[in-house]
């Protein structure tokens, strides 16, 4: 297991328990049971090899398209919301398909990338994008398919196609879908309302008490050190999911949110650092190269959301309804979350794997001696630019790369000196 993720993991599990024991203190034994459900949640999906993901992505994410479908026709909003369709009720269990489809998103495009490469394959890897936001865009749901949108790009870079032709591509997509954003937004007034009460909400309220203004008051009442999560405080609407924050600042002060904010570095910090490792691997196989995309992958999925529901709790974006990662209540989205750790757990190790085979190739080159180390060394050489990937899963043959090598854009390469 990879220490530091893991501690970033416990670290927000406890903030998130502290948060919504301030807030919700009713609820505090269901969201710490869930919290240790998540932390098991990680520690299996852990112990599974990143092939397995690879393999069975295309899958998951066929399925997570279904559920998509389905809540369009069975699902469900909240009370705030009742003219959306996001949920699907099970009776005691609520569960949200956008939350499954965004982790079914990452393994899809890092299965293909792994098996096919990126050479040419900008088309398929956008209409797999495109497919998934559209659904979630039809719940409706702005929030969460503008997050899985940059999520697949991500996703894309991450593999190694390249920010010119990602440029292009979003260019084009800005221009096509033009004529489509008045028709969204006119069936879809609450969108506007939101924007607009977002941008003058200085100029409509006196005492900027709304939503977000009781969330600053939360937050600069909390102070350095927080008036502990049993310390009197004013209603504030979704203050144990979406502006979780608000109760962890009140309860722990600005040492609480400092500590949540690093928490997240270090699932940042953890995860660029498998891909760097990633990058250095000679040859770089299919399966080396899906663990570093699946790591980046879900390392966006985790702090690219908690930076929008930050942004919203700070006012700089409008409420989008989107949970603080590990830390907000809620079901769907922590069972995701202690996934894609797992994910990334997994990935580390696998790069592990591929950085010990490196060693053990150069040892033997070393030690065959000057017959043998010309051999040896052709070798390495002729592996560092494999015409087709070096490595096949059980039971299922790589797909030609036509002749071009993965690589890893998050990342520098570095010449292996023998």
């Amino acid at each position: 297991m990879n220490l530091p993720l893991l501690v970033a993991q416990i670290l927000l599990l406890v903030l998130g328990l502290v948060g919504v024991a301030a807030a919700e203190p009713t609820k505090a034994l269901d969201h710490g049971l869930k919290a240790l459900l998540c932390l098991g949640v990680t520690f299996g999906v852990a112990r599974v090899r990143p092939q397995v993901f690879l393999k069975g992505g295309v899958w998951l994410w066929l399925g997570s398209l279904v559920l998509l479908v389905l809540v369009l026709f069975v699902g469900v909003g909240t009370e705030e919301s009742t003219g959306t369709r996001r949920w699907l009720d099970f009776g005691p269990v609520r569960f949200q398909p956008s939350e499954l489809a965004k982790l079914g998103l990452v393994l899809q495009l890092a299965s293909f990338f792994a098996r096919r490469g990126v050479y040419k394959k900008l088309l398929s890897a956008t209409a797999m994008i495109l497919v998934t936001t559209l659904l979630i865009l039809l719940e409706p749901d702005l929030g969460t398919s503008v997050l899985t949108f940059a999520l697949g790009i991500v996703v894309m870079y991450s593999a190694g196609v390249r920010i010119t032709n990602i440029a292009a591509l979003l260019l084009t997509l800005g221009l096509l879908s033009l004529p489509f954003i008045s028709v969204y937004l006119e069936r879809h007034p609450y969108i506007q309302e939101r924007l607009f009460g977002h941008t003058e909400r200085e100029q409509v309220l006196e005492q900027g008490l709304d939503q977000i203004g009781k969330a600053h008051r939360d937050l600069s009442n909390g102070g350095l050190w927080g008036l502990g999560p049993d310390a009197p405080r004013f209603d504030l609407f979704a203050a144990h999911t979406d502006l979780v924050i608000s109760s962890i600042g009140f309860s722990l002060g600005f040492i609480g949110v400092l500590t949540l904010l690093f928490a997240y570095w270090l699932i940042v910090h953890s995860s660029l650092k498998i891909a760097q490792q990633a990058a250095r691997v000679r040859p770089l196989t299919p399966s080396v190269h899906g663990a570093a995309v699946l790591a980046v992958g879900c390392m966006f999925l985790i702090v690219g959301q908690a930076m929008i529901n930050l942004a919203v709790a700070v006012g700089f974006f409008p409420v989008t309804g989107i949970p603080l990662p590990l830390v907000s209540y809620g079901f769907s989205s922590m069972l995701v979350m202690g996934a894609a750790l797992g994910i990334i757990h997994s990935a580390q190790r696998e790069v592990n794997r591929g950085q010990a085979r490196m060693l053990q190739q150069q040892a033997a080159a070393r030690q065959s001696g000057p017959a043998m180390a010309a051999p040896a060394a052709q070798q390495l050489e002729e592996a560092e630019q494999p015409e087709e990937p070096q490595e096949s899963w059980e039971e299922e043959e790589w797909e030609d790369r036509e002749g071009e090598e993965a690589t890893i854009s998050l990342t520098p390469r570095r010449p292996i000196s023998s």
